[in-house]
């Protein structure tokens, strides 16, 4: 139990209608037995391309920026330009993170401030909620930062005039 966040990416692909003209077939298969689908009857097919795990400070800012502040577990249109805006946060925030160099001499961590005065809280703050995890920023926070980069990255190489993203939680 907890907080999880999906996003998804739909392809819009028509086939159900014949002005579209569109051709092909599926072909999917589960242990060696073939799964039917009639690829005329196809819509849309939907790729699940981003899952996090309690990362509540992700959660909040898909419903501060694509949920009007509604936080209902409805999936949720998120355009182009959010995901742009997301990774440039992500990418700031990433440029807070602390680092620390250890005095071989005295063994003393000191934490060195990172290369913005922007603070990671400002940028992208957590939120607590019933099971939604720490709100300290951290390791784990940091590593969420990371995860999020490596989803958006790609994703926005892919996307094309047919395709929507779509955020949606569960908790």
């Amino acid at each position: 139990m907890g907080l999880d966040s999906y996003l998804k990416k739909k392809i819009y692909v028509g086939a159900n209608y014949d002005h579209r003209k569109i051709t092909g077939k599926i072909t999917i298969k589960q242990d060696g037995r073939p799964i039917n689908v009639n690829f005329k009857r196809v819509s849309e097919i939907t790729e699940d391309v981003g899952y996090w795990r309690k990362a509540n400070h992700i959660h909040k800012w898909f419903v501060d920026n694509c949920q009007d502040g509604e936080d209902d577990c409805r999936e949720a249109y998120v355009s182009k330009d959010q995901l742009i805006e997301l990774l440039e946060t992500c990418k700031k925030v990433m440029k807070t993170k602390p680092t620390k160099i250890t005095k071989k001499s005295k063994k003393v961590d000191v934490t060195v401030k990172g290369e913005t005065d922007e603070t990671a809280e400002d940028l992208l703050p957590t939120q607590s909620g019933f099971f939604f995890g720490g709100t300290e920023i951290g390791d784990y926070y940091y590593e969420t930062i990371k995860d999020t980069i490596e989803i958006i990255e790609p994703l926005l190489k892919e996307l094309s005039d047919v395709d929507s993203v779509y955020y949606q939680s569960s908790w």
